[in-house]
């Protein structure tokens, strides 16, 4: 048996972390098929179990970094 992943689209402000209902910054896919969607706060905490158990990690938090920096300078 084969098992196809499709590339796994952007995350948007409406998907929100499972653990505490912030916008989620990581989607975590799951050898079960299922997946898991954290914060960038709830994914670095949890990130060494979620290695153990995860097929893939489509880690967005870097867009954080983005937006902050862009608000900075449209305040100058």
């Amino acid at each position: 048996m084969t098992t196809v992943l499709t590339p796994a689209s952007p995350l948007t402000a409406a998907d929100r972390c499972d653990r505490c209902g912030a916008q989620a910054y990581l989607r975590v896919v799951l050898a079960s098929g299922g997946e898991l969607l954290f914060c960038a706060h709830h994914g670095r905490k949890f990130e060494p179990e979620l290695k153990k158990i995860a097929v893939e990690i489509q880690d967005e938090s870097g867009r954080l970094a983005t937006t902050t920096a862009s608000a900075t300078e449209d305040e100058r």
